[in-house]
């Protein structure tokens, strides 16, 4: 809990993980689904969600339900319209947890998955972010694993996503919508970058370059594929594009770090006192 002065008082405060989640032509069975999934998490003594709701375009609907709209926990608004990384700043900016995580509009958390991560991000002060396993949800209902395997250990060394991105034909090897991470990161970062498409992964890919994160080895989301999807609408033409600034910036903030710091190799503590990360 932290504290927070009320007039003469101290009062405390829950701690905060605050959820984010674009919405543009969100569905109304999509959109109650992803917050039934919210409602049904058992978070830490002493924390609590909020969920920022944010269409993407000033006359967007966002069909919530009534008891959405009933939730003083559900703060939704619009904006100009932009794409995902805009709106997913613009709810970034009326965040107040300690914690930022995404729940894109079509998705479903799974039991326990913010618990998860505040507990490993409360645990491990070296971590900055966390990422979970997501299975795709099909729209038949069955559950598919579509990542190759998980990256080896819970403890992902700074560079580690990066260095398998480039090396295995830009294929991240976990799952950027399952991302949690420190508010200060987040804000570092400039939130999410400003793409059509795989604004998360740069995000991701951006933060890593700069502090360990942890990967949580339960499943944290069931990603749903449909018809759809905004991705399936997006062309492939400015794929490479896409590809060359996420790997620029990249670059750029390895290049910027001062003093470097040597890349964490295996049997080496992980991070902390040692300041190999």
């Amino acid at each position: 809990m932290s504290l927070q002065p009320a007039g003469n008082q101290w009062e405390s405060r829950p701690m905060l993980i605050s959820v984010i989640t674009p919405c543009y032509q969100a569905r109304e069975d999509f959109l109650a689904a992803a917050f039934e999934s919210l409602l049904a998490q058992e978070l830490p003594t002493g924390w609590e969600w909020e969920w920022l709701v944010q269409a993407d375009g000033e006359k967007e609907s966002l069909p919530l339900s009534d008891s959405a709209h009933a939730d003083v926990r559900v703060k939704s608004a619009a904006g100009p319209s932009g794409g995902p990384a805009v709106a997913r700043n613009l709810a970034l900016a009326r965040s107040k947890g300690e914690l930022i995580t995404v729940l894109d509009a079509d998705d479903v958390l799974t039991p326990g998955a913010l618990a998860r991560s505040i507990d490993t991000l409360t645990q491990r002060s070296e971590c900055g972010w966390t990422v979970s396993p997501a299975l795709d949800l099909m729209p038949d209902g069955k559950l598919v694993n579509h990542l190759s395997g998980p990256p080896p250990g819970g403890f992902l060394p700074r560079g580690y996503v990066f260095q398998y991105w480039t090396q295995n034909d830009y294929d991240l090897p976990v799952h950027p919508a399952t991302l949690c991470i420190r508010r200060e990161w987040a804000m570092a970062m400039g939130g999410w970058m400003a793409m059509p498409h795989a604004e998360d992964a740069g995000l991701l890919l951006a933060v890593q370059a700069l502090v360990p994160g942890f990967y949580i080895r339960e499943v944290g989301l069931h990603y749903r594929k449909h018809q759809d999807q905004i991705t399936h609408s997006l062309t492939r033409e400015t794929r490479p594009e896409r590809l060359d600034i996420i790997a620029e910036r990249v670059h750029a903030i390895e290049k910027l770090i001062m003093p470097p710091v040597r890349r964490w190799q295996s049997g080496d503590p992980e991070g902390g006192a040692s300041g190999l990360y």
